[in-house]
């Protein structure tokens, strides 16, 4: 403190009261201002903290998707919140319009240095906004099916049959071809059987029909469709069209597919594979 002294010491008694004089000032008219941001700071945060679960709230009760009300009540909080440290740092003093100015010019650079990831973020707004598909649907996209897992901000996760998880960014999967095998309550199981020519046509229609008709699951309204659907070069194509609930696809397309060939064996019709008959010409003695 030996230079605070020194330097005491080499000012004239006005000065020091100068001196004194600018520093209470500035605590007289600075400290109203702090307090009064910081209050106002305070309690703006916890109102946004307020609106950001009244939001999530009512989303919920529209049935929404979970994804959905998280993600609309991140962005109005971030939102609001830098609203608020503007008007408090202008409520101080601090030049705002340099301020903002600023951070123009860093999003500008980190948007040059993150287009993919500002796509992939403009995609996944995109589908929670427009949900082509939602958690628990099952759906071909990139490629890839599976069942949605999660719909993050860059990227929505899928499940396999298999189990195994795939990660596809959002930004191509939102500008891309999508198809949501859940989206209606009912699929329709299409299966084509081959019937040997010699083998009575109207007889295995028949038995399509007597098997599908046992199958509580298959639906009566739209009613099952059983038709020719191809004369093949070694068998008669018969195709089967039975509407069921989305659930039951996969049980009754297996189920469908084994009784019908046990069925056909039971009662000699043949299921064909494919063959080529060959001529052999005897050539001529010359």
């Amino acid at each position: 403190m030996e230079w605070l002294s020194s330097l005491a010491s080499d000012l004239s008694p006005d000065q020091l009261r100068g001196y004194y004089d600018q520093i209470v000032t500035l605590f007289i008219t600075w400290t109203p201002k702090v307090l009064g941001a910081l209050f106002i700071l305070i309690i703006g945060w916890w109102i946004i903290g307020r609106i950001s679960r009244l939001i999530e709230s009512i989303l919920a009760k529209t049935d929404g998707d979970e994804t959905l009300e998280r993600f609309a009540s991140s962005l109005v909080s971030m939102l609001l919140k830098a609203v608020l440290v503007i008007a408090v740092a202008d409520m101080v003093g601090i030049a705002t319009t340099s301020f903002v100015a600023m951070i123009g010019a860093a999003g500008l650079a980190v948007g040059l240095a993150l287009q993919g990831s500002l796509a992939n973020f403009a995609g996944g707004v995109l589908i929670l906004i427009f949900r082509p598909f939602k958690i628990g649907d099952f759906i071909e996209a990139q490629g890839v099916m599976g069942t949605v897992q999660s719909i993050q901000i860059f990227s929505t996760i899928l499940n396999t049959p298999d189990n195994k998880r795939i990660v596809i960014p959002n930004g191509p999967l939102s500008n891309d071809v999508i198809t949501n095998f859940s989206a209606e309550r009912t699929r329709r199981v299409d299966i084509t059987f081959g019937i040997g020519y010699d083998d009575d046509l109207k007889q295995a229609k028949a038995i399509l029909e007597e098997v599908i008709q046992s199958d509580e699951r298959i639906l009566n309204v739209p009613a099952p469709l059983i038709a020719v659907s191809n004369l093949g070069d070694s068998a008669v194509d018969i195709v089967t069209r039975s509407w069921v609930s989305k659930s039951d696809y996969w049980g009754v397309y297996f189920d469908l597919t084994e009784n019908v060939k046990l069925r056909f064996d039971a009662e000699g019709i043949s299921i064909p594979y494919p063959q080529q008959d060959v001529h052999l010409k005897q050539a001529s003695a010359g």
